[in-house]
């Protein structure tokens, strides 16, 4: 997987590289000299039956996302084709991880409770917005200059293996995040330098350090149970049980700096690259047709072209959790003001978007108008009469939805053996009925009641139906 050119698509490539199960990421340099990411996808994944129409679709929800306010996604700056090559370029650094950060040490009491207040309030958006994660782990939270937790890969473990996680799965993940931070928290004691720059930093006291690890642990279970919010409002109401008495950002702030490659000032001067021809590189994203990259846009509580969408339930959710996330990180309750970094960061990231984006705010703006899809009823259907011996039988199950696009998940169960048989289905927008067949074998000499049950999992809630026939040889 080497590269053999140091740009793609005017973005500079560093010799920081790692392996995923994506392919090979590497720390780049956006073409205004800013940090950023490029992610080459292994090409025996990505040449797979529809493996790069669901990446770009993955991204395309993601630009969504983050122009309609969301703050907690790496945001993806585009999807190029080059050759045989596929590359996802993001508008941010990709490094360093909470799995670089604990590599190097423990991490802060403060800065793990930070970790967990963020991603669980970017999950709780996700949700909202009727999308998952589907990876959730160290290695794909990434921790910003200024300590922030923001999430990478979203969508895209989903997208190579052709599925939907559910949002168990991402609670899943982040309770297992919780208690890794928890072992972290643990492990710092008197004298025990945790990760960050500059002079070490000492852990807190054993009682101190082990309160803090079963406050930690207690979240972790509690998500599973009560859910993310309650979790993540536990954390934010104990934090005085916090060395220093509040959730910071700061020993993750200081643990980044000095643990990214890019710990440089923020802008590079770039040396003239010889003159390249690009011709062979185009972008994935989709802009549909009559869309203007002129067009001006509108950033807000909603995006619009002439009149502002209304806001949505998800971006309420975020913007909600973004300003107490900025209440708790300051112990006097007062708001800070924005930092320059982040005003400029803030520019450049509108600048960007404006130019990719401009065609799919049309696509955003039907679908923030069209209808999610729904399951209105199932129906399983055996055969009446009773099966002779060595049958081949067909049950058929029948499903009826809104008429909304989207993937249905489901499984078959028989009663007879352990068998299930997983599958997904895609509706269209100009459909409402489909037929779900499952086809029974029975062999050998018996007297028994077959029963198949059908279970559509996804979109929720969980609906069931069985049939039920009778084999006689």
């Amino acid at each position: 997987m080497n590269n053999p050119t140091n740009d793609i698509a005017g973005f500079r490539l560093t010799e920081h590289t790692w392996m995923t199960e994506l392919g090979n990421w590497i720390d780049a340099i956006s073409p205004d000299g800013r940090r950023a990411g490029a992610l080459l996808f292994d090409p025996r994944i990505i040449g797979l039956p529809g493996v790069r129409d669901r990446v770009v679709q993955a991204v395309m929800t993601d630009q969504r996302l983050v122009l309609g306010g969301m703050t907690g996604l790496i945001p993806v700056a585009d999807v190029v084709a080059a050759g045989d090559q596929v590359w996802l370029l993001t508008a941010q650094a990709v490094s360093p991880t909470v799995g670089d950060l604990l590599a190097g040490g423990p991490i802060d009491p403060a800065g793990a409770v930070s970790v967990l207040v963020e991603t669980a309030q970017t999950l709780i958006a996700l949700h909202t917005a009727g999308v998952t994660h589907g990876s959730v782990h160290p290695g794909t939270v990434v921790i910003t200059a200024e300590g922030a937790a923001l999430l990478s890969e979203r969508g895209l473990s989903d997208a190579i293996r052709g599925q939907v996680s559910p949002p168990e799965r991402d609670v899943a993940g982040w309770a297992a995040l919780a208690r890794g931070l928890a072992a972290s928290s643990s492990s710092v004691g008197p004298g025990t330098p945790h990760v960050g720059a500059g002079s070490p930093q000492v852990g807190p006291s054993p009682p101190a350090a082990a309160q803090v690890a079963q406050l930690l642990e207690r979240v972790a279970a509690m998500a599973g149970t009560l859910g993310l919010a309650a979790a993540r409002s536990t954390l934010i109401s104990e934090q005085s049980a916090l060395p220093g008495g509040a959730i910071s950002r700061e020993g993750l702030a200081q643990a980044a700096r000095g643990r990214s490659v890019f710990a440089q000032p923020r802008t590079y001067a770039q040396p003239p690259a010889p003159p390249r021809d690009e011709g062979d590189i185009v972008t994935l994203l989709h802009v549909p047709k009559g869309a203007s990259a002129a067009r001006p846009l509108q950033f807000g509580p909603g995006i619009g072209t002439q009149e502002q969408r209304p806001e949505t339930t998800a971006e309420r959710i975020w913007r909600a959790g973004r300003d107490e996330a900025r209440t708790v990180h300051r112990p006097d309750g007062k708001r800070p003001r924005a930092s320059r970094a982040r005003r400029w960061r803030t520019i450049w990231a509108t600048a960007v978007f404006a130019v990719i984006m401009a065609g799919a705010i049309l696509a955003w703006l039907k679908a923030g108008s069209a209808p999610e899809l729904a399951v209105q009823s199932i129906d399983v259907v055996a055969p009446k009469k009773t099966q002779g011996c060595d049958s081949k039988v067909l049950i058929t199950g029948k499903v009826v939805t809104n008429g909304a696009p989207g993937e249905i998940t489901f499984e078959w169960r028989k009663n007879l053996d352990k068998t299930v048989v997983k599958g997904t289905l895609r509706t269209r927008s100009d459909e409402t009925s489909y037929e779900l067949p499952l086809r029974w074998s029975l062999s050998g000499k018996s007297n028994v009641k077959a029963t198949a049950t059908l279970r559509i999992l996804t979109p929720g809630p969980v609906r069931t139906d069985k049939a039920t026939f009778t084999y006689k040889c």
